[in-house]
This record gives C-alpha cells, structure tokens and sequence, in this order.
C-alpha cells in the first residue's frame, strides 16, 4: 500500500486543480463584482444540485452493504437529515426555525436517528444565500442554468463518480474528497468574506463554511475506505491513477469555466 500510495501522491495528488486553482486564488483577493458573484453562485448550484444524481448513482453501485450506507449517509445529509451527533451542545437549538441551519448543525455523527429538515437541505442553505443577491428559487440549480463546462463537470461526476465499476468509482471518489480538503473552501470563503463586508453584511456564508468543516473528515474517511478496499482486492493501479486524474479533469474544467464568466 505504501508504494502505491507513493503512486498516489506524485501522479494524482500533484494535478494543478489541487496545487494551482487558479479560480479559487483570484477570487480569495474578494476582488468581485455582485454580477460575478451571482454567476458564480448560480452555477455552484447547478454543481450541488446535480452532485445528488451521481451521488445516488454512487450508491446503488456499491459493492457492498456498508458502502452503500455510506453513499447513502452523504445521500441523505445533503437533502436534509441532519447528523445525529454524539455531542450534546450541538443538538441544543431552542429556536426551531434554526434546527436546519449550517451555522448550528453537526458536521459529525450519523443520519442513523437523525431529524429530517426541509431547510437542513443543501441547497436550501444555498437558495438562502442566493436570495441574498436578488436571485430565487428558479434561478437555481436546474440543468438548463449550467455552462458547458459546469454540465461537463456534472456528467463526468455521474460517470466516473458514480460508475458502476466500483473501481473506478473508488478511484474519482478520492480524487474528488481530496480535491475538496485541499483548501479551496477557504479561498473561496475568503473572497465571499470581503465581498460581504463591502457590499451585503447580512449574506449568509454558512453554506460554505460548514462545507469547509467537514471536508477534513470526509477525505479521512475515503483514505480508510481505500486502504479497507485495498486489503480485500487486486487494485488496478495504472486504472486506477487514470481515472482518478480524469475526474480531476472534470473538476479543473468547472473552475477554468468559471473563470470565463466571471
């Protein structure tokens, strides 16, 4: 595994959209425009939304029961179950119009005994930010608002993502979990900072900074599933660096897109 894992850190962990994000480095200088961040966070939800089909996909294509609970865990959090974490002080929201906020939910836990919330979904704490910028419900989320980059990101998601080899799907989860601990949640909360100080002090940012919170342990949990994976199968290890580089290139195509448009 320790060669392998080698392998992994210079051919994969290497690719420009974790070590060079040339997006995500200009916006954290907060240097924007509102119309640049409202075309950003349009095709964000496009992204999060469509996340949801490869996602599902990812599940009904495990190859075991335990992973299938865990597609099903990400599954269900991002369309409203909160965690139902062992710490008690997070549990305690007096005002229930706030138990599906991200400022006050868990980012640990299980949906194993969880409460459901319509506002605890995902995307409703990004409609909540959107509203914000003077944009509603219909400007949101639908295929018809993507660019073509961010619909080639989507799709290469629900093809590699969520493939029903499960190598290969093992193979972009950890390109996408290690993409996504690597740092660009903080540029972009950055940026969205300064732009909330200039120009909307009360637009909420608790999409992204619970997201930020969070990642770490997700790209834990995929190098334990790897390592678990690996103990009980012959890994493919040239499949499995190619494919893991082609989702890569599917999450470098939805930022290089972005910085056409805004």
């Amino acid at each position: 595994m320790r060669e392998f894992q080698d392998r992994i850190n210079k051919e994969l962990l290497q690719h420009r959209v974790i070590t060079n994000n040339k997006f995500t480095k200009w916006w954290s200088l907060g240097e924007l425009s509102p119309q640049q961040v409202k075309a950003f966070v349009v095709q964000f939800s496009v992204f999060s939304n469509l996340f949801l089909i490869a996602q599902l996909k990812k599940m009904i294509n495990a190859d075991s029961l335990e992973g299938m609970r865990a597609s099903k865990e990400i599954l269900a959090n991002e369309i409203g179950v909160i965690f139902n974490s062992p710490n008690k002080a997070l549990k305690a929201v007096t005002n229930k119009d706030r138990e599906g906020d991200p400022e006050l939910v868990s980012t640990e836990g299980t949906v194993e005994g969880g409460h459901f919330r319509f506002q605890a979904a995902h995307f409703e704490w990004l409609l909540r930010m959107a509203e914000k910028l003077g944009l509603g419900f219909n400007d949101l989320g639908k295929r018809h608002h993507g660019t073509k980059s961010t619909l080639f990101y989507c799709d290469e998601l629900a093809r590699l993502y969520g493939s029903e080899d499960y190598a290969i799907s093992q193979a972009a989860s950890y390109a996408v979990e290690n993409w996504a601990a690597a740092g660009f949640w903080k540029e972009l909360i950055q940026g969205l900072t300064i732009y909330k100080n200039k120009y909307c002090p009360d637009l909420p940012l608790a999409f992204f900074t619970w997201h930020d919170r969070i990642e770490d342990q997700h790209a834990q949990h995929t190098q334990e599933e790897l390592e678990a994976y690996f103990s009980q199968h012959t890994i493919d290890q040239d499949a499995f660096i190619k494919y893991g580089n082609e989702m890569m290139e599917g999450i470098a195509a939805f930022w290089d897109g972005l910085l056409k448009i805004v």
